[in-house]
């Protein structure tokens, strides 16, 4: 740590003091009051989220109206989800605050920059400290107030110095924001985009989505799966297989795992996107021998059909040409000479909830029945242009999306990184920023 900072105990920057736990019975209102209730809850992400907020009876507020928190004030959990802080947004000010959390109030400005306390507070070097703090014993953890009061704060003495630490920090979140809502934003569209390219497809003489049925009715015809434009077809999964290619799960005991044998792949491998090749498990080749009706090939469609995963879809890519599945993966080998296999891919992703609810047995999680995937109805152009400019534009926002991810993902450790340096003083701000 430079000669420039020093070390304070978050009791030499504040005072430290608890929520209040509510008289039992009917505490809360059922609409809104002008007391609302702070739950651990509602504390996500160094804010407060205020879609789900309780309300206080006005007959009880005079009890409890010593424990608010002001919107001057910083929050931090105590119990549940553990030394997780944050700030009180204005309209918010004067909340009544859970015994689950405490605030860190009377803050003395003179000494430290709220935004800069804030950071720091949420950051791995206090993360450390609070581990330790509740790292022992036996029982339901909870952060006492004294031991919050203990825990150590490194900032510059200079509360400009602390000022631009923030101010990079912000930067860095105001990014993070943007990206995150590029993200939600391509969602939403992509959404509406699979409605209505798997409903009203597109018309090749002019390259637009033809008109919806409530428009133009004689662009359309009615089938089992509602009115679907007159170039389509409804045609049942089986008989898009490849020949001798019926949907098929994997291997059910694949013994040890070798470093030299059959890749073969699990859900977990796809479940966010594909894995390295170093991290897909190898069976020896006497184990795959047996299953070589599960062997998959570039292009095949991968379903896992049980387990906490269910649901999830990937495509075969070239590096796993060839390897095989685990029993809670089902392979879909789609013949290219009937139909697109990106737009099967596509189109029965867009249809999982569907799938999912047509395997749903009782209150338990779903497996999904090779035979009744077998039988899954799918709508689909009979001209193969237009099942692959559909693909092709599914795949473009996919693109979009996968790229704010990755922006996303480079943003969150590149803050990560100059959190760690800029906090411990490590890496000076001196020229960063005018």
């Amino acid at each position: 740590m430079r000669d420039s900072w020093e070390v304070k105990s978050v009791l030499d920057l504040c005072n430290v003091k608890g929520g209040k736990r509510l008289p039992a019975g009917e505490e809360f209102d059922l609409g809104k009051t002008p007391f609302p209730y702070l739950r651990v809850t509602n504390m996500v992400n160094g804010s407060i989220d205020d879609s789900d907020l309780k309300y206080v009876k006005v007959e009880i507020e005079p009890l409890i109206r010593n424990y608010k928190i002001s919107k001057k004030d910083l929050y931090v959990t105590i119990a549940g989800t553990l030394g997780k802080f944050g700030s009180i947004p204005s309209h918010l000010d004067n909340a009544q605050l859970t015994e689950n959390a405490a605030k860190l109030c009377d803050i003395n400005f003179e000494i430290i920059d709220k935004k800069y306390f804030k950071y720091y507070l949420n950051s791995r070097l206090m993360d450390k400290q609070i581990f330790r703090e509740i790292g022992v014993g036996g029982g339901v953890p909870k952060l006492a107030i004294h031991r919050i009061q203990s825990l150590k704060v490194n900032l510059p003495k200079l509360l400009s110095e602390q000022k631009k630490i923030a101010q990079i920090l912000s930067t860095c979140d105001t990014v993070l924001e943007q990206t995150e809502a590029a993200i939600a934003k391509y969602q939403a569209i992509k959404q509406g985009m699979l409605h209505d390219l798997f409903t009203r497809g597109i018309d090749l003489s002019t390259g637009q989505l033809r008109e919806p049925y409530k428009d133009a009715p004689d662009l359309y015809k009615e089938t089992e799966l509602g009115f679907v434009p007159k170039e389509w077809e409804v045609r049942v999964v089986k008989n898009l297989l490849k020949s001798n290619k019926l949907i098929t799960y994997g291997i059910v005991q694949p013994g040890d795992y070798i470093s030299d044998g059959v890749y073969m792949i699990r859900s977990q491998d796809y479940t966010k996107g594909w894995n390295g090749i170093e991290t897909i498990m190898q069976v020896h080749s006497n184990i795959d021998k047996p299953y070589e009706r599960s062997r998959v090939y570039t292009g095949d469609i991968l379903i896992t059909v049980v387990g906490a995963n269910v649901g999830r879809m990937a495509i075969v890519p070239d590096f796993l040409n060839k390897a095989n599945i685990s029993r809670s993966v089902a392979r879909i080998s789609i013949d290219s000479e009937i139909i697109d296999s990106k737009y099967c891919y596509y189109y029965l992703k867009s249809q999982i909830t569907q799938i999912l609810y047509a395997n749903q047995v009782g209150g338990a999680q779903p497996v999904i029945n090779l035979k009744s995937l077998e039988l899954f109805e799918l709508a689909s152009p009979k001209e193969k242009r237009e099942q692959i400019e559909i693909s092709k534009r599914v795949q473009s926002i996919n693109d979009k999306i996968y790229a704010e991810q990755q922006t996303l993902a480079k943003y969150t450790q590149l803050k990560a990184g100059l959190m760690q340096d800029l906090l411990s003083g490590v890496v000076g701000v001196e020229g960063l920023i005018d």
